[in-house]
């Protein structure tokens, strides 16, 4: 055993030189002590030399503490506040010596002091950051979509106040109800806001209140109160679909003004929706919509089959008036058939009564019918023979006064001459029809005549022979330039 100082009570050994607690106080050779630890390990030295009872009942609290630790409160735990070991550059973190050296120990791991260099880690990209830098990273900032906020498209501006105004109804206008008026004239006003300004009476006809409900008339002067109108709504980019729609709607049109449009619908094309059926004018029309959110509407139909002339509105006031038109019978209508045999009446009228019946198939087939009978209404057509082909065809003009369903087919079935090509009255089988002559339905909206809904001056478009008529025609030597002597027939 090795010889030393004498034993304590407890079995330990008195601590040697200045180094009260233990290990604390010794220095690696050739190096000097920290300050911190040499400062306190001094003083627990002469603590002793002056007499004080010395801690020998209990093994050194200081025990397995850093290099340069503090007193006994940082026992078990690392001091924040420990300086590097040595007076050299300071250690890396995560660098351990082994106190096994020189006493057998644990190691011992060095931390840091908050004046040496933070610990670096490296990321993904192998770029160094600190543990700071790596929690209040955010995500890198991403270019805004189209229609998103901060792009022009999608950008807010703050609702726009108007003055007080009084304005005037116009033509177009007369007849709307009040609240659709605000609405046409104001597209950013809210319907809630409507409501408020008509029902607090602060929006005036002609000095007196209104309701939402009442209907205006052309001339009234209406006081507008201040408005707060919200930005208008940037819609999204028209789409390839609606761009070929127009372009084809402009590839058929006959005749466009600011309030009307006549197109040449082709054979095919349905005018409104039905079962199962995804393309029509109508749906078409969607793609014209103004930036007032008006859309054009059909005044009168046609057929599926039947190609020509169709009438469509472009405004509220040309929609009112238009089918005023066609209701009164201030519209000229003509229509071309090429029809089974000649009639041995050159010209004639045909007056009787059509009530809706079903075919074979359960679709819509008119018959005509007793006056009186359940659905039945009276329909007049006048005709007249352009021009016969070997007693086998003949080239009709026909002029319909009313205007019921399937109304020119039924009658030339009624007359014994159904048009050519007609699926629901026209029997092939019945028929010897010339070589090159295609089964489809031969009937052509040839010309219209309808006053301008603004002018009142008669507009007159005529539409061209559709690719299977026209082939007829030459076939049959027909003249399209013929006089048309249906021009001679009464309007009623």
């Amino acid at each position: 055993m090795k010889s030393g100082g004498p034993k304590r009570p407890g079995g330990g050994r008195p601590s040697a030189g200045a180094g009260a607690g233990g290990r604390a106080g010794r220095t690696r050779p050739g190096t000097a002590a920290p300050a911190g630890g040499a400062g306190k390990s001094a003083g627990r030295g002469a603590g002793k030399r002056s007499g004080a009872p010395a801690q020998q009942d209990r093994p050194s609290r200081d025990a397995g503490k850093s290099f340069g630790a503090g007193g006994p409160s940082g026992a078990g735990k690392a001091s924040r506040s420990a300086k590097p070991y040595g007076t050299g550059a300071p250690l890396l973190a995560g660098r351990t010596r082994r106190r096994g050296d020189e006493s057998g120990g644990e190691p011992l791991r060095f931390m840091p002091s908050e004046t040496s260099a933070p610990r670096r880690s490296r990321g993904w990209t192998g770029e160094a950051a600190s543990p700071r830098q790596i929690e209040q990273a955010q995500p890198a900032p991403r270019e805004p979509a189209r229609g998103e906020q901060g792009t022009p498209e999608a950008k807010e501006a703050a609702p726009a106040m108007t003055g007080v105004q009084t304005v005037a109804v116009t033509a177009d206008e007369a007849g709307m109800r009040v609240d659709r008026f605000l609405e046409a004239r104001f597209p950013g006003l809210s319907f809630s806001h409507i409501q408020r300004v008509v029902r607090k009476g602060e929006l005036r006809v002609n000095g007196k209140r209104v309701e939402t409900k009442d209907r205006l008339l052309e001339g009234q002067a209406v006081r507008i109160p201040p408005l707060s109108l919200e930005p208008p709504k940037t819609g999204p980019r028209a789409s390839k679909a609606d761009e070929e729609t127009r372009a084809f709607l402009k590839s058929i049109t006959l005749y466009e003004d600011d309030d009307m449009l006549v197109i040449d619908k082709p054979m095919g094309l349905a005018v409104q929706g039905g079962s199962g059926m995804t393309t029509h004018v109508d749906k078409m029309l969607e793609s014209l919509t103004d930036a007032k959110g008006q859309t054009p509407r059909l005044v009168h139909r046609l057929d599926r089959d039947t190609s020509g002339c169709l009438v469509i509105a472009k405004t509220r006031f040309a929609a009112s008036t238009m089918a005023k038109s066609f209701r009164s019978r201030d519209t000229r209508k003509t229509y071309w058939a090429l029809v089974a045999g000649v009639p041995r009446v050159k010209q004639g009228r045909i007056s009787t009564y059509l009530a809706k019946g079903e075919d074979d198939e359960g679709d819509a087939k008119m018959h005509v019918a007793k006056h009186g009978a359940e659905g039945a209404t009276h329909a007049v057509t006048y005709y007249a023979v352009v021009e016969t082909a070997a007693q086998k065809l003949a080239w009709l003009s026909l002029k319909p006064v009313t205007g019921r369903t399937h109304q020119l087919r039924a009658h030339t079935v009624h007359i014994g001459h159904p048009i050519v090509g007609d699926p629901k009255y026209f029997n092939i089988e019945n028929w010897e029809l010339p070589g090159g002559i295609q089964n489809r339905l031969h009937l052509l909206a040839r010309r219209i005549v309808i006053p301008h809904p603004r002018t009142g001056k008669p507009i007159d478009i005529t539409a061209p022979l559709p690719p299977h008529m026209r082939q007829s025609w030459n076939l049959l030597g027909f003249d399209t330039a013929r006089y048309d002597p249906i021009e001679e027939a009464p309007e009623a």
